[in-house]
């Protein structure tokens, strides 16, 4: 899995970048990202959970049905990360408070999200494939968490 997990930085490190240079035309260019971060937690998945075939025809429609969700909550990152870089420098306490309660709010609606993703594979595989799944994008998702965090700048607060 590190070997996948290599072809996914090159990715996150644009990320960053674009965090940085939010503008209108990065709407497009963030549109193509999702689409190589997607393709590639495809192949880091199939990989990594060698599934059964029998396991795979279960697995995999749930995965896309979870991967659908977690795109939208993703959207909400993407709009968080654009609303910081546009006011990082001249961040006023008000919205401070209300990114931070932005994030707060969006880590708990990944983690309702993986919880009920969970139970929804769980009841239907083995719950050694519904853990090792979610170990596998908790991975991913911290890799990308670690990421993203040491390419924004911290903010700034006047002194």
């Amino acid at each position: 899995m590190n070997r996948l997990l290599m072809k996914v930085l090159p990715v996150l490190l644009l990320i960053g970048f674009v965090a940085q240079n939010a503008s209108a035309q990065d709407d497009k260019y963030f549109e193509l990202l999702r689409s190589d971060i997607r393709a590639d937690r495809v192949a880091i998945v199939t990989e990594a959970m060698d599934l059964s075939e029998a396991d795979a025809k279960i697995f995999w429609p749930i995965y896309r049905e979870y991967e659908y969700e977690q795109s939208k909550l993703g959207d909400e990152k993407i709009a968080m990360i654009k609303d910081y870089a546009e006011g990082y420098m001249e961040m006023t306490d008000k919205l401070a408070k209300d990114l931070m309660g932005r994030v707060f709010d969006l880590d708990k609606d990944i983690l309702d999200l993986q919880k009920k993703y969970f139970k929804k594979m769980d009841k239907e595989l083995p719950s050694t494939v519904a853990v090792k799944f979610f170990q596998i994008d908790r991975q991913i998702l911290m890799l990308m968490n670690l990421q993203i965090a040491s390419e924004l700048p911290l903010i700034s607060t006047g002194s």
